[in-house]
């Protein structure tokens, strides 16, 4: 099989296999424990939360360790609901989000008395500035709107919201699981409050991620009387998961220029090669800021699943969207809010490339959407 997925998951670096194996043997003990075992796993866990503050512009205080994107996602928001509603009922966020942002959101405004505005995309893939300022109101308390969008690979003017929303005294939450590595971040310099990523989306294990808030930003506690990470997320910390997860960031975040250049390269010859094999295919991409190594495309009225089970079927996987979703087989939310209709949106195929993803590999994908489209 040739692996065209890598937005939707990747595998682990040589790298962090062997820290993970290492770690495992080395760091087994509870890290709130505190005898030697116990001593020593903490004190790792921390070097841990020291890296990642560095990679990201923040401090280690602010770092809490989480079991993916989803749990970060959904801790920071509530947890950042619950510890400001004292100070309005007024959320926003866009209608693009990954579904576990975006469910929340509905969750909020349907159990609640918030209200939640959702913001859409203009042409180039950006929200609008002008709506996100006219959006904010008296009891706006927190908007939480992603770095790069999962289906088509648009990034959002990052530092223009956060400052923005700063000098509007709103907290700023962003996805930023198809973003690490792939653009460059400083939470202090974009003003943003909190922040998301998944290990298995950056060649780390799956089952850890990382949630970052600011600490001088008030938050509560999900769970009374926890007491690991700081009372962000109960449970015992698996810290050999967590040093192969941060093993695995620091070599993408070292490697970040060197790849952005391959991704880009692929990006252009695989397009390139489309054209010149004349196969109609419309491509969604931002003319403002994209990230190269996704791609979302769709051809010549095709159901996006019937491309994927038909590239499956020849030996190649890809996807038709977040992979979240697909299972419900619900059209793209970041199509109907470029304006598509729900048969476009639902046309959507999502090509995604990798460090090991080779020329000759996206050869065979061309070869085999020339043979399905036409």
């Amino acid at each position: 099989m040739i692996y065209l997925d890598y937005a939707a998951t990747t595998p682990m670096s040589e790298e962090a296999l062997y820290v993970f194996n290492e770690a495992t043997k080395r760091y087994f003990g509870n890290p709130s424990s505190l005898h030697e075992y116990g001593t020593m796993a903490n004190a790792a866990l921390e070097t841990g939360r020291d890296s990642w503050a560095q990679m990201i512009g923040g401090v280690s205080e602010g770092v809490f360790f989480t079991s993916g994107g989803t749990e970060a996602n959904q801790l920071a928001i509530q947890s950042l609901i619950d510890g400001n509603k004292n100070k309005g009922n007024h959320l926003i966020t866009t209608e693009v989000e990954h579904s576990s942002i975006y469910n929340l959101f509905l969750k909020v405004e349907k159990e609640t008395d918030f209200e939640v505005t959702y913001l859409s995309l203009n042409e180039a893939g950006h929200i609008n500035i002008e709506e996100l300022k006219n959006a904010i109101r008296p009891s706006t308390i927190l908007a939480s709107i992603h770095s790069v969008n999962g289906e088509t690979g648009f990034i959002q003017p990052i530092k223009q919201i956060g400052a923005l929303l700063k000098e509007r005294n709103v907290l700023f939450h962003t996805d930023f699981v198809q973003g690490f590595g792939n653009v460059p971040i400083h939470v202090n310099d974009a003003n943003i409050d909190a922040l998301s990523i998944a290990g298995h989306k950056i060649y780390g294990p799956k089952g850890t991620g990382m949630c970052y808030i600011n600490p001088r930003v008030d938050w509560h506690g999900q769970i009374p009387n926890t007491t690991h990470e700081g009372g962000f997320r109960p449970g015992t910390v698996d810290v050999p998961s967590i040093l192969a997860f941060t093993t695995a960031a620091q070599q993408t975040f070292k490697k970040m220029e060197e790849n952005i250049i391959k991704m880009t390269e692929l990006r252009t010859y695989f397009i390139e090669g489309l054209k010149a094999r004349e196969i109609d295919a419309a491509i969604y991409e931002s003319q403002k800021a994209q990230v190269s190594q996704i791609i979302g495309l769709s051809f010549a009225k095709l159901q996006g699943q019937y491309i994927m089970l038909e590239c499956n079927k020849n030996g190649i996987a890809i996807s038709t969207g977040s992979a979240c979703q697909v299972g419900q087989q619900s059209p793209s939310r970041t199509l109907l809010s470029l304006g598509k209709t729900k048969d476009e949106a639902n046309q959507l195929v999502r090509i995604s490339f990798g460090k090991m993803t080779t020329k000759a590999e996206l050869d065979q994908l061309i070869d085999v959407l020339a043979r399905i489209v036409t």
